[in-house]
């Protein structure tokens, strides 16, 4: 006979398993659902799609109007951020998206290499202050080519200008 006390450990180490298993995806990837309210717990938005978590920057919060350098006050937001993709393995896509205004200054000459710039030195920043591992990591650019909002408005146009962190579901190298 089973004592009382055996069964017991044996549906807590079963308890432990479930549960450990409902947050862990294959090959340790962490769930988006589990993700998500990790980042909601520190004041972050992020939604779930298809791809995996998204979260949404906007320009205004990262950069200043047709630069690529990240803004002072958006350091604090960044590192909530971060401290969160330290702890799970999900490899993490940054990708920049522009408006339909074509871009005036010396710097860059049109929308792509405005947003590339942009997820690039997002890039940067995780892996170097904060030390999300380079090959975790990796960059994209739509340019204006894949806008949320219609460019007809300046409402729509400031939702189109962002810079999305996408923590993908699968942690496998690609």
């Amino acid at each position: 006979m089973v004592s009382y006390t055996d069964v017991m450990t044996i549906l807590l180490i079963l308890f432990v398993g479930v549960a450990a298993r409902a947050v862990q995806e294959p090959h340790g990837a962490c769930s988006p659902p589990a993700l998500k309210a990790a980042l909601e717990s520190r004041g972050i938005h992020a939604s779930i799609e298809a791809r995996g978590l998204v979260i949404n920057l906007p320009q205004a919060v990262l950069f200043a109007s047709g630069d690529d350098q990240i803004s002072s006050n958006a350091i604090p937001l960044i590192a909530e951020i971060a401290g969160v993709l330290r702890g799970v393995p999900n490899k993490v896509t940054l990708v920049g998206h522009a408006d339909s205004v074509p871009v005036h200054n010396s710097r860059f000459r049109n929308n792509w290499e405005l947003s590339a710039a942009r997820s690039l030195r997002l890039l940067e920043l995780l892996t170097s202050r904060y030390g999300i591992a380079e090959g975790r990591l990796s960059v994209s650019s739509f340019g204006s080519h894949n806008p949320r909002a219609s460019n007809d408005t300046p409402a729509g146009r400031a939702e189109n200008r962002r810079v999305e962190m996408v923590i993908l579901n699968d942690a496998r190298p690609d």
